[in-house]
């Protein structure tokens, strides 16, 4: 466990690694995790803890077999299952004399920069006194609004890995890793960079409790791997998949990061704040912008959706390939690029900066 000293890890846990059936909590298996995050500890890793099972722990005490699709029957399921979940973390956790903090998350705390910053803070001085924080999507009330939700906890634990710049970031599930399903269902050990064919082998999940599955997992690896974090896929019914992890071994799917961590600013401004508006540039803006770190002039912009006014978040998209490159603060509202377009003079040497380089960041 040598490999542990010096790591800050985000330990993602499933609904099905914690539950034998619906709504019934495996304390076994909570233990067996328990115990390893108390060896990472001992040996010099701060870690992280991303919990799911409240609502499927809700569903158990209510008597319910199947997700609810009503709003306010997650609440209430939420809202049940939580208390449940951290009491069984915190007694688990307490032979090793390590304390739990339980953190309840929506949007909103990561898309202020404010509460982002202060969230952030929060979870280094936990760590810094060897407490262990226990994260969950606050289902009980971002249920109720769409744009408050992570839509998974694969996605917050990204986003909390990025947040705090982990070195690592384990996703325990009921699933072994990324297997080819395209080819003959053997197992993807190590990928380097997240492309469309990745992409293609992932597939949902038919858990009545769950959601995502293996896709969430690899839009997670993407927002993780871009920020200078491993991404590991293994399977939480092993007893010692983390342990393994943390001493150099992969008994699942290993994804490397593929760029080092930017600083604080650039990180909020392409994963946590809410965008309001979108830009499309061309393929050469897009490579200025992804390839040369360049800003983004008006000569490369070709359209704008939205409504918003100079120093709002927008998106930058590549408007050959529909994807978004970047992410920024614009420097002057809708209408006025939408005059420099219509006029016909975004392309000339009088070409205006849009967003600078300084408040750009790639995704």
């Amino acid at each position: 466990m040598a490999k542990g000293s010096g790591r800050r890890v985000v330990v993602k846990v499933g609904t099905g690694v914690l539950t034998s059936a619906i709504g019934r909590i495996d304390t076994s298996k909570m233990g067996a995790i328990c115990a390893q995050i108390a060896r990472a500890r001992d040996a010099g890793a701060e870690i992280a803890l991303v919990s799911s099972g409240a609502v499927g722990l809700g569903m158990g005490r209510l008597g319910l077999k199947a997700r609810p699709k009503q709003i306010c029957a997650l609440q209430k399921c939420a809202a049940v299952g939580q208390s449940v979940l951290i009491q069984t973390w915190g007694e688990l956790f307490g032979p090793y004399g390590l304390s739990v903090a339980q953190l309840l998350l929506t949007r909103d705390d990561f898309d202020a920069r404010p509460r982002a910053r202060a969230l952030r803070e929060l979870v280094e001085e936990l760590l810094r006194c060897g407490i262990i924080p226990v994260i969950n999507e606050n289902d009980s009330l971002s249920a109720a609004e769409l744009n408050m939700k992570f839509g998974d906890n694969d996605i917050l634990s990204a986003l909390v890995a990025t947040l705090i710049r982990a070195t690592d970031l384990v996703i325990l599930s009921t699933a072994k890793g990324l297997l080819n399903m395209r080819g003959g269902g053997e197992m993807v050990k190590c990928v380097d960079r997240v492309t469309p064919e990745i992409r293609a082998m992932a597939s949902g999940t038919s858990s009545a409790t769950a959601v995502g599955g293996m896709i969430t997992k690899i839009k997670a690896a993407e927002i993780a791997t871009g920020e200078g974090c491993d991404v590991y896929i293994a399977d939480g019914l092993q007893p010692d998949s983390l342990s393994r992890i943390l001493a150099g071994e992969n008994p699942g799917t290993r994804l490397a990061a593929y760029r080092s961590c930017a600083n604080s600013k650039k990180r909020w401004l392409a994963h946590f704040g809410r965008s309001i508006g979108k830009i499309f540039v061309d393929e050469g803006a897009a490579a200025a912008v992804r390839s040369r770190g360049g800003s983004l002039l008006s000569a490369g912009v070709r359209g704008v959706s939205g409504k918003f006014q100079s120093g709002a978040l927008v998106e930058v998209v590549d408007l050959s390939h529909g994807d978004v490159v970047a992410r920024g603060l614009v420097r002057m509202d809708s209408e006025a690029l939408r005059g420099i377009l219509d006029s016909g003079k975004s392309g000339t040497a009088g070409s205006k900066i849009v967003v600078h380089r300084d408040n750009l960041a790639l995704v």
